[in-house]
This record gives structure tokens, sequence and C-alpha cells, in this order.
């Protein structure tokens, strides 16, 4: 099963990307030039943040700790680097 990801705003990006569920979405993005800036890849610098539309799981805890600094009260911010991918999204820059 594959998971849809659209990228909304998003300067020289393949409008859209199919990956297996569960997927690294920072991985891939990685090696495809990145349309997303990615700094430490572990969900504690805050620059990887986006806007996602979908339903995906819930932030971890440690993800929470850094939305609430980058984007307090904020539903709609996510960490790019920590996404479980498991349904189709949109993503778009903050």
């Amino acid at each position: 099963m594959k998971c849809r990801v659209r990228f909304e705003g998003c300067a020289d990006a393949h409008p859209v990307v199919e990956l297996p569920i569960h997927s690294n979405l920072s991985e891939h993005l990685n090696v495809q030039n990145s349309p997303l800036l990615f700094g430490c890849r572990t969900g504690i610098c805050g620059t990887c943040i986006v806007n996602v539309e979908g339903d995906i799981p819930p932030p971890s805890s440690d993800e929470l700790d850094t939305l609430d600094i980058v984007a307090p009260r904020d539903p709609r911010a996510r960490l790019a680097c920590q996404l479980d991918l498991t349904c189709d999204i949109a993503i778009s820059p903050r």
C-alpha cells in the first residue's frame, strides 16, 4: 500500500510523490533534492516544520515538545522528519 504526499507551495518540487506506508519522508526527500528544509532529522531543531492536511497519527511526546516551541497551539503544524505516513496527505511550508 502507498501513501500520496502532495506538496503545496514548494518550489522545484514534484507535486506528488508516492511512498510505501510508514515511510520516512525525510529519507526519501534527502535522496531527491528536497523541497523542504531538514536540519537534525531527529525532531528537535524545528527546521522542517510544515502544515499537514490529512489524517495521520498524532505527534510523539518528543515532537510535541518541539512543536510547543516553534508552533504553539497550531494543530496542523508537524515536523516533516517525524511524520508517520499512513494515508494521503498534503504538505505546505510554514
